[in-house]
């Protein structure tokens, strides 16, 4: 097999450094799109890849051992046995990241859904710490918004509107299931991590210009990010989206500026990567199944 099944390892580390730049410019939701569907296909490629090589340990296991052992049939030579056994390792890794990041994300959806039944999707928790989630939806109910006392305490009723379009824009958007993606892709392949926190601060983004348009003021919304960002002692990044989560200084720039345009040009970057894994990934795949056709 040739350098081909190598490549789709190491082009996550093109799209991990473009992400920030991607994640400074134009729309926040066409970027965030964009670098997660780019994630998740070079994700999905490095992991095929290393399960290319971990098969190629197959010719270890009887009968393919007695024939490697032939000198007479002159059968291709896979790759190096440490390089087939560390990529095995390596995808074993991987899914127990993969199993542990869903585990946390499903257990803290479900620790939030169990605080109290929402009224009008809103629930109210008589909490002194200042918090602002959106939880996600299940089966059984939609999703909701949760905030806590603390929280309306600390701001004005006008930030509270910025506040509650903020979750909500969350919610209608379904940005948990672009940070989901993102962290199952950083899951797998160490590389995307700052993808994964890209996407995480373009939903944040995402939420603070509709919930600017929303209210028509955006510095009234660089106003409440700021406040709830200052104020606010929750769970902040991670599973949860709340209005405090992301980099709140860069946030509370950008409201303070004209609504971003679209620059779509700029979206090219990531993608370039993401289908050149999936090109290379496809020419080792076709490797592989000669090397298996020699063998078998």
């Amino acid at each position: 097999m040739t350098v081909s099944v190598y490549l789709p390892l190491v082009l996550a580390l093109p799209l991990a450094l473009l992400a920030p730049r991607v994640a400074a410019r134009g729309r926040p939701g066409p970027a965030a799109w964009a670098l997660t569907a780019a994630a998740v296909v070079a994700a999905l490629a490095s992991t095929w890849s290393l399960a290319l090589l971990a098969l190629t340990m197959l010719d270890d296991v009887p009968p393919l051992a007695a024939l490697d052992e032939n000198p007479a049939l002159a059968l291709p030579e896979p790759v190096p046995g440490p390089v087939a056994l560390l990529a095995g390792l390596l995808l074993t890794a991987g899914g127990a990241r993969l199993a542990v990041d869903a585990h946390r994300r499903i257990g803290t959806n479900r620790r939030l859904r169990a605080i109290g039944e929402p009224e009008h999707d809103l629930v109210v928790a008589d909490w002194s710490a200042p918090i602002a989630v959106a939880v996600p939806g299940s089966r059984r109910r939609p999703g909701h918004l949760l905030v806590t006392s603390g929280i309306l305490r600390s701001l004005s009723p006008d930030e509270r509107r910025v506040v509650f379009a903020h979750e909500r824009a969350h919610l209608a958007h379904r940005h948990h299931r672009l940070t989901a993606a993102a962290g199952a892709a950083a899951a797998v392949n160490p590389l995307l991590i700052p993808v994964r926190a890209a996407v995480e601060f373009l939903a944040e983004r995402w939420a603070d210009e509709d919930a600017a348009a929303e209210v028509g003021d955006r510095g009234l919304a660089a106003r409440a990010v700021a406040r709830a960002a200052l104020a606010t002692s929750g769970p902040g990044a991670g599973p949860v989206l709340g209005i405090d989560g992301g980099a709140a200084v860069q946030r509370v720039r950008a409201l303070t500026r004209p609504a971003p345009a679209p620059l779509l040009r700029h979206l090219a970057g990531p993608l370039l990567p993401a289908a050149f894994s999936v090109a290379v990934a496809a020419t080792a795949t076709k490797e592989f199944v000669d090397l298996a056709r020699a063998w078998l």
